[in-house]
């Protein structure tokens, strides 16, 4: 096959640290190819490169057998190179058509924006990716995974050959993820290349031809997708055997949380309980309102109305440390934007929200602050040496860890996780999941949003499922399916519709 896009001896270092390693690379002609690894192996490093977003420190690219020099993403544009960052680098406060329509060379420029032609220019792209959105609408009113969908359809009006992928599917709901793979199978078919980055094992085998691993920033081997099992993919990611599957060594005890009724704007006909050390689930497409439960539960939607109680207790939050009060933390979908202070050292971030504990005076007693969460860090597998680092120098995962400790600190009673594994990498899920388990076991009662219906049905107890901002069934694990939870959650049942 045509080799269109190859790297040789890419090397790259930030400070001390050594990101890439004599990583090798070569993307053919019309090949969906996977980069898999764990979080800080370099996939999101080498792609970056590869688009113009970082520039290598050795090796050399080579385009269509010609050596190019990649200085910037606008010069990757002009190369026929597009990329859809996992940090999306979109704007909120413009419009969609104009998030696609901005630095995009196959735009024409003028002195006026023509706005019925900017929206009958991008409303192809946005049905391509099953978004159904006013081209108007401003991008920050939209979702995460709306506005992920958003980052897609700007790479294909690109008219890109070569596509960069970082984690595409990590907010889409299963609807979405098959409309996404029907564009990539498309696209594949038109010539198109991809470099597909995803911790999603079924996936990757499902769509990619080829996967290359990668570990400690070198590449470890490239192997045909269809020949190469589970297993030891990843084996050769983690450079160790993991013990997956479902625990079932728990038994929920007392009601902790009773949700008679949830109303919002968008929210009506919630209810719901929950037990100590139970797990239960939340299911549904996207915009069905999985997230907007955890936002009301947390006090984050002023004009909302919750008929509840938790331990006994009335329970209707009108702000977060009312909740937090009660026995309630919430740990939510977008890490960066609404958990992490990216200036701030991990510790910090980890005792900010119970900064109380550690007050001598006016003053934060540092020793004792770090003398409690040490145990935590080690609870979560996070190396202890990392306290005083920058988050924004942490892998996803373990930024993720960070804020697990954050309201492991805080001892809930219920803990709210919105995509807990959004982004992170098979080592680190395994870790959450086990966490998730011991958190069960120890008592407290777990509610857990997820797109992925393995994660919901490996770490269940019972799954509520959602739809249009209503609840449409209550299921247990032990009984129920993918497809029936699939069907409750479209509203059509899954084998019909194929």
């Amino acid at each position: 096959m045509t080799v269109v896009l190859e790297a040789k001896g890419i090397e790259k270092r930030f400070g001390a640290t050594v990101a890439l390693r004599n990583v090798d690379f070569a993307l053919h002609e019309g090949e969906i190819h996977a980069l898999l690894g764990e979080n800080g192996a370099g996939k999101s490093t080498l792609s970056k490169i590869l688009a113009g977003v970082e520039r290598p420190d050795e090796g050399e690219i080579r385009l269509r057998g010609s050596p190019v020099t990649i200085a910037s993403p606008a010069q990757a544009q002009t190369l026929g190179i597009g990329m859809v960052s996992q940090e999306l680098d979109l704007f909120p406060h413009l419009t969609v058509a104009e998030n696609l329509a901005a630095g995009n060379a196959t735009v024409e420029e003028g002195i006026f924006v023509q706005r019925r032609r900017l929206r009958n220019w991008c409303e192809p792209f946005l049905q391509k990716v099953g978004l159904h959105v006013d081209p108007d609408t401003l991008l920050d009113s939209l979702s995460v995974s709306e506005r992920q969908l958003v980052a897609i359809a700007r790479a294909l009006s690109m008219q890109a050959r070569i596509i960069l992928m970082d984690e595409p599917t990590s907010s889409l709901s299963e609807v979405n993820v098959e409309s996404l793979f029907a564009v990539l199978g498309g696209l594949k078919q038109s010539g198109v290349s991809i470099v597909y980055i995803s911790h999603k094992m079924e996936e990757i085998k499902r769509i990619c031809d080829r996967i290359t691993v990668m570990r400690d920033g070198a590449r470890i081997t490239t192997v045909d997708a269809k020949e190469v099992s589970l297993d030891s993919l990843i084996t050769l990611m983690v450079g160790r055997t993991l013990q997956t599957g479902r625990r079932t060594n728990r038994s929920p005890g007392e009601v902790i949380l009773d949700v008679r009724s949830i109303e919002s704007d968008f929210l009506s006909g919630i209810s719901f309980q929950v037990r100590a050390g139970e797990v239960l689930g939340i299911a549904g497409l996207v915009g069905s309102g999985r997230s907007e439960v955890g936002a009301v539960l947390f006090g984050l939607v002023p004009d909302s109305k919750v008929d509840a109680t938790l331990l006994g207790r009335a329970f209707s939050p009108r702000r977060p440390a009312e909740a937090i009060r009660a026995g309630l933390c919430l740990l939510p979908e977008e890490r960066r934007s609404e958990s992490i202070f990216p200036h701030m050292s991990t510790l910090e971030n980890s005792t900010v929200s119970t900064l109380q504990r550690f007050e001598r005076g006016a003053v934060v007693d540092a020793n004792l602050e770090a003398f409690t969460a040490e145990p935590v860090f080690g609870k979560v597998r996070l190396a202890s040496l990392k306290l005083n680092a920058s988050i924004s120098d942490l892998s996803g995962g373990n930024q993720q860890k960070a804020i697990f400790v954050r309201w492991l600190l805080a001892e809930p009673k219920v803990l709210f996780l919105d995509e807990p594994t959004r982004g992170i990498d098979v080592g680190a899920k395994e870790q959450i999941y086990e966490l998730i388990g011991e958190l069960a076991c120890q008592g407290t009662a777990v509610i857990l949003v997820s797109s992925e219906m393995p994660e919901l049905l490996r770490c269940s107890d019972r799954v509520v499922i959602l739809r249009e901002g209503r609840q449409v069934g209550v299921v247990s694990v032990d009984t129920t399916s993918q497809e029936e939870i699939l069907s409750m959650g479209i509203g059509v049942s899954v084998r019909s519709a194929c």
